[in-house]
């Protein structure tokens, strides 16, 4: 497999960690927990952690609010992907996306698929910018979370950011 070309600049990327979920808490909520330790431990910060129910609007007002904040760059969000009644994730944020990264869906199905087979095709997992802001829209399951994180988000996010400063 190929890797992209180093980076030139040593960034050290803002993030807020979203978890949406309607059963989850601070205590139990290991795929939060997971993308935060990454992060991490990659050199990047933690500006916000939060949990919003699985509510389109409560959803839609978090993003809003965490986007008006200077001081974060990325807002990586799991749960709410798949298409049981209550994963409103992507219905809540694909509106808001001014751009689109159509390959990070892409990529992390077909990762998934080696992972978990045809099952991946449920996954509405999805990427793009909001207000300047890199938006990462992942499934809840931790070993998704993972598998997203360490193989498309770490390899890419200081290049993502760096080219949303660029004017």
């Amino acid at each position: 497999m190929a890797t992209p070309h180093p980076d030139p600049i040593t960034l050290v990327v803002h993030c807020a960690v979203i978890t949406v979920s309607d059963t989850r808490t601070l205590e139990t909520d290991r795929s939060g927990q997971t993308i935060q330790q990454l992060l991490q431990s990659a050199g990047h910060q933690i500006g916000a952690y939060d949990l919003v129910k699985d509510e389109p609007m409560q959803i839609r007002s978090l993003l809003e609010d965490l986007s008006q904040r200077s001081d974060l760059d990325a807002l990586i969000i799991n749960g709410g992907t798949g298409i049981a009644p209550r994963d409103t994730t992507y219905d809540a944020i694909e509106a808001l996306l001014e751009k689109t990264l159509p390959g990070f869906g892409e990529l992390f199905r077909y990762l998934s698929y080696q992972e978990i087979g045809s099952r991946a095709i449920a996954s509405r997992a999805v990427a793009g910018v909001f207000r300047s802001k890199l938006i990462f829209s992942l499934p809840g399951s931790t070993n998704a979370v993972a598998l997203a994180v360490e193989k498309l988000i770490l390899p890419e996010l200081r290049h993502l950011v760096s080219q949303l400063r660029t004017p």
